[in-house]
Formats: C-alpha cells, structure tokens, sequence
C-alpha cells in the first residue's frame, strides 16, 4: 500500500424525508445563496421544500447552471455572491450543480477576479485560502462531488478539473426520494460514472491494499446488482438505496487512497463531452472496455483479479478470464442502454483527431498510472471504439 493522507469532514445525511434537517445543518443566521440547474428542480418542488426548511434566513435563488458548468455562469454567481454578501451555499441537484457551486464557494473569496486561475492546476489543490461554505442537497447519484473536494468546469470549450479541501460540502443530504423524477438515461449515465470511477482507482497494479480493493470490488458488485434494478424499478427503494451510497463511496477518497490511479478513461472522455456534448458517464462506458483491451499486459493482475472477484468468473486461463470479464463490462453498460461505439455519435476518423488534437493542446500526453499511454495510444483506443 502507498503512503497517503485521508482527509474527508462531509456530514452525510441519509434517508427518506430528510429535508426539514436543512433547519439545522445551515446556520439560522445565514444569508444563502441556492444553485440549482434547470427547472426541473422547481418543476418537481424541490427547491419549495428547502426554501420551506431555510424559513427565516435570507435566500438567494440562482438557477441556470448548466451540465458541464460553464466558467462565465459561475464567474456570474460568485460576483452576486460578493455583491449580496451571501454566507452560505447549498447546491440542489446533481454533480454539475455541486461542482459549480464549489467553484463558486472559492470564487466568491478571491478578490483579484481572475477565478480562471483555479483552473490550471490539474489534480493539485488550488491556492486558495478561503471559500464560503457550503452544503449539497444531492438529486442525481453520479459523480460523488456530494463528498469530495473537487470539480470540473468548462473554460474555453475545454474541460479543466480543480480540486481544494476548502472545497468539502459541509454536508450534504441523500434523499432517494428526490432521485426518482430522473429520466432512465440520467440512472443508467449515473451507475456507468460511478463504476467507472472505481474502476480507475482500482484496476492499475496490485500495491497490497487489501482493505481498498474490497471495498472496490463491493462496490463495483452492487452498482451491478442494484444499477440495473434502480433502472428498471422506480419504486425499489432498497435497491435506489444502495446505487445512491454507491456513488458516493466511489469517489469520497476512501477507495483511491494508498493506491495508484489511472484517469485515462476520464481525460479522454472529457474531451469527447467538451467537442460532442455527450454526456459525461456514457462517454467513460463507451471508452473504458477498449481501455481495458489496450493495456491488457500494464493491468494483468487487476484485470484478473476483477476477473475472478467482481465477475466470479473462474474457468479458463489467465487470458480467457480477463477477456470474458471485458466482455461483461461492456455488455453491462449496453444492457443500461449505453451503446458503445463511436459511429453511434457522430463520431468518424476527423472527430477522433479532434479529440487527440484537443489532449494534446491540454497537455495530456502521458496519461495512465505509469504515465506511458501516450496520444498514440489514445487514437487506437478510439479506432477500436468506433
């Protein structure tokens, strides 16, 4: 196991009919500013209960924020937030609304007004010093920024990640109730983002880290037990329960640390977001199983030991497991409706270089947990998608 430091003070509020708990979670004294999306969060009454727990705090509304948040409607809520003087934040709605609002909690406390700074920095905390508060009132269970520090904005067409421990909801509330308005699309882009998120703190090489795995492969196991059933049944809140948790625990560091990480699948798939629009989750299941083939030899161990524990796939040989397990990971994305190969979008030979063009031009040259998939390889793992 690698060395590593574990931080992570998000309150997590969990269950049905939890809202009213707003009252106490976010200061009585607070000016807040409520960030939402679209108006779907207001469609289904959403933001009327938490206004309704907020009672007697000074609230500011600020809708719009859009998947994939774009700088300039976050730049736009942070200088309201200056101008208002808001004290508190509460996002309501899924991981696009979570990370605007993060960056919008460390904008809104930067007084030189070039918050495009906070983008440069990769996987590295920004420097900042300071950042409003904030909560989550989680509606769409993805990405996990419920309970981690970081984000991803749009700038310039590109998409940058930032990352703060300043940046940690204060707490955010679960309430599956409020997930069961989503389309059928956003579930199954939901259980794809959050397998794949464990997937790439997972499958890189073994380190020992026995406690990790197992809770990798746990997770991974019930996104592909329960993933399917929150599809296909709205009411099976056992189910919803455990896809909800699911996707928190795939990205609030507990898996990934003292291990080694391989992102590749994610930078890819923001550029195919960033040119195409498509949606963040189906683009890292549309990549991933060709990943997987192309660095079969790098991740043999993992790939086996995801083989034989996530699949409970146990004949064969070696290189038969691995393949078989390859198989079934794309096979399960196609079976949530994600179909998996490039042409199905639009993409052709030109778009492919589109994207290499665009990695290269965000410097992501050496990607992978050995920093040896280069744009080369890149452009064969697209080829091979299409």
């Amino acid at each position: 196991m690698l060395d590593f430091d574990f931080y992570n003070p998000t309150h997590i509020v969990f269950g049905q009919d939890r809202l009213a708990e707003l009252d106490v979670l976010v200061p009585e004294d607070a000016k807040v500013m409520i960030t939402y999306g679209g108006e779907s969060a207001k469609k289904y009454g959403t933001i009327g209960k938490v206004r309704d727990a907020l009672e007697g705090r000074t609230l500011i509304e600020f809708g719009g924020i859009e998947p994939n948040p774009r700088f300039e409607t976050l730049a736009k809520a942070a200088n309201i937030a200056k101008a208002e003087n808001v004290d508190y934040l509460l996002a309501v709605g899924g991981g696009s609304v979570m990370d605007g609002t993060k960056f919008i909690a460390l904008a809104a406390k930067d007084e030189s007004g070039e918050y495009q700074n906070m983008l440069f920095h990769g996987f590295a905390p920004v420097p900042a010093t300071d950042a409003l508060p904030l909560g989550c009132v989680a509606t769409l269970p993805a990405t996990g920024s419920e309970m981690n520090m970081g984000g991803v904005i749009t700038y310039n067409g590109q998409k940058y990640p930032f990352m703060s421990p300043l940046a940690f909801p204060k707490f955010s509330v679960l309430d599956p109730d409020l997930t069961k308005t989503l389309p059928k699309e956003q579930i199954a882009n939901g259980v794809a983002d959050a397998f794949v998120h464990v997937i790439e703190q997972y499958l890189t090489y073994p380190v020992n880290a026995k406690v990790q795995d197992r809770l990798a492969e746990g997770v991974l196991k019930t996104l592909i037990e329960d993933g399917p059933v929150t599809l296909a049944d709205n009411d099976d809140m056992d189910a919803r329960k455990n896809f909800i948790w699911s996707a928190t625990m795939a990205l609030n560091g507990t898996i990934g640390a003292g291990m080694p990480q391989d992102w590749s699948t994610h930078m890819i798939g923001h550029e195919m977001t960033a040119q195409y629009g498509i949606a963040h989750g189906r683009t890292l299941a549309i990549i991933l199983a060709n990943v997987m083939r192309e660095r079969k030899a790098q991740k043999h161990a993992k790939l086996l030991q995801f083989a034989e524990r996530v699949w409970d796939i146990t004949d064969g040989t070696d290189d038969e497991k691995i393949d078989q397990a390859i198989d079934k990971t794309e096979a399960f994305f196609n079976s949530l409706g994600i179909v998996t190969n490039l042409t199905h979008y639009g993409i052709d030979d030109a778009g492919i270089d589109k994207i290499v063009g665009n990695m290269e031009k965000m410097g992501l040259t050496a990607l992978s947990e050995t920093g040896d998939l280069t744009l080369d390889i890149v452009r064969k793992i697209l080829v091979a998608t299409k």
